[in-house]
């Protein structure tokens, strides 16, 4: 067999463990909103991101493929030895796929963007040097990395406090939701809408200009939102006779009840005056808990939000296909933009200035990505559904919205962003709308650290399989 027939079949198959990797991991990340507040079992969140995640990386995920493959490096260095290239981002894609792997087996989420990032970096510094890093293109990406999380955060954060002030602040919280759902359905399509078929569809040769794909869009949206209309008009609504208003929720009676029966432990274990001290905090804390279950009617209340929650678990689920999408146009590229590249090489004998990427090869690697969630994915999901803070379908629903406009936005850009940042910070501003004490501290300093060296270590890891391929097919 040709040595250029050996090397597309290696960049092929270790492309395709790079896009199972993907999935296993970040995708994970994507879904575990949906799964840790309930609004999906594991099942069908494999199932609906398997058709979501396919769709956006074979519609949208060209324009960050592109980026990956030739905007990182200065490839004219590699004119005289274009094999050194092809190597260099097998290499990366292996590396990348190695550590991804160690990475979901101990259920850490971290970037794939990241890695593969750091990985193409590595490479071309050791082989060529610093002055082979496109610095401008690299340090934009860099940015990204900092603004994109700060940006999912805001919105999400903005988006939680509409449905505080609206719904959950509401006198009758389940009304509240009736009249904004379809609000926020037109929303949610309007913006699905506009991102898949502005610019979104060229694969399939569709092309629309802006005016054509807003009034597209927000035709959807229109279509979307009367439906919703006439589905939640059914919902009956609880009667509340002249209940008064209240800026207290339940849950801090619940939270209070948890407080009590700490401060009981502290009581019977203590003596003297601590003992003293305690059963007069034991008594206040007591007293509030029943003026708030008095003034939040707190049963009555419970049974709504019940009911507001049940409402929102079919906006989370759509939500999570937003994701899911999202996360299909933008980390595609992380896969198949250095494949794009290898094979442009071998076909062409030389590096080209543009390397187009075919659409059969965006469906590989969708396809990569699904398979890999669907095998792996569950050691990496709970991490983001329910160890950082507590989600409900709200919450959910806030914080994956806020997460797939950033990631898209990014995408259109050619800017490959992290999905991990984006969900993370999207799950923090949820967070912070309630309140620094909501956050899971602890488990934000462990996701850090894990992005903190997953930039070495991919880098580390290409950069020896490079010298082991290149001490295979050169020497």
């Amino acid at each position: 067999m040709e040595v250029e027939s050996i090397l597309k079949i290696l960049v092929l198959v270790v492309g395709f463990y790079m896009a199972w990797n993907i999935g296993a991991n970040d995708v994970s990340n994507a879904m575990g909103t949906s799964v840790g507040s309930g609004a999906l079992t594991l099942r069908r969140a494999v199932c609906l991101a398997a058709v979501l995640e396919f769709a956006g990386a074979f519609f949208v995920g060209a324009n960050v493929s592109e980026t990956v493959q030739k905007g990182l490096i200065d490839t004219d260095m590699f004119l005289t030895e274009p094999i050194i290239l092809i190597l260099g981002m097998t290499g990366a894609l292996f590396g990348t796929g190695i550590w991804l792997q160690i990475a979901s087996y101990f259920g850490w989420p971290v970037s794939t963007t990241h890695a593969i990032v750091g990985s193409i970096l590595g490479f071309g510094g050791v082989v060529g040097g610093m002055e082979a890093i496109q610095w401008g293109e690299t340090l934009s990406i860099g940015l990204s990395w900092i603004t994109s999380p700060l940006l999912a955060g805001v919105i999400s954060w903005f988006i939680f406090g509409v449905l505080q002030r609206n719904i959950l602040f509401a006198i009758n919280p389940t009304e509240a939701t009736k009249k904004l759902m379809p609000t926020l359905v037109f929303i949610f399509f309007g913006t699905f809408s506009l991102s898949l078929i502005f610019n979104g569809l060229e694969n399939l040769n569709l092309n629309f200009s802006f005016p054509q794909a807003l009034g597209l869009s927000a035709l959807v949206g229109l279509v979307a939102a009367g439906i919703a209309f006439l589905i939640v008009r059914q919902i009956p609504i609880p009667e509340i006779g002249t209940r008064p208003p209240s800026r207290n929720l339940p849950q801090s009676v619940v939270s209070l009840e948890k407080a009590i029966k700490h401060l009981q432990r502290v009581h019977v274990a203590s003596f003297d005056e601590t003992h003293e001290k305690v059963g007069n905090m034991l008594r206040d804390v007591k007293a509030l808990s029943r003026e708030l279950r008095q003034e939040t009617h707190f049963a009555e209340r419970t049974s709504e939000y019940h009911n507001v929650e049940k409402m929102f678990v079919y906006l989370q689920i759509l939500s999570a296909c937003f994701v899911a999408f999202a996360h299909g146009a933008n980390d595609v590229a992380n896969a198949i933009g250095p494949v794009a590249a290898v094979l442009d090489i071998i076909k062409n004998g030389s590096i080209s200035a543009a390397a187009t990427v075919p659409s059969w090869l965006l469906a590989f690697g969708g396809i990569g990505i699904v398979i890999g969630l669907a095998t792996w994915g569950w050691r990496v999901i709970e991490t983001i559904g329910k160890k950082i803070t507590e989600l409900t379908p709200t919450r959910g629903f806030c914080a994956e919205f806020g997460a797939a406009t950033t990631i898209l936005i990014a995408s259109k850009l050619g800017m490959p962003v992290s999905t991990t940042h984006c969900l993370v910070g999207a799950v923090l501003g949820v967070g912070m709308a309630r309140g620094i004490r909501a956050l899971n501290l602890n488990m934000i300093k462990e996701i850090i650290l894990s992005w903190v060296i997953t930039l070495p270590a991919s880098a580390a890891i290409s950069i020896l399989i490079f010298y082991i391929l290149r001490w295979i097919f050169i020497s």
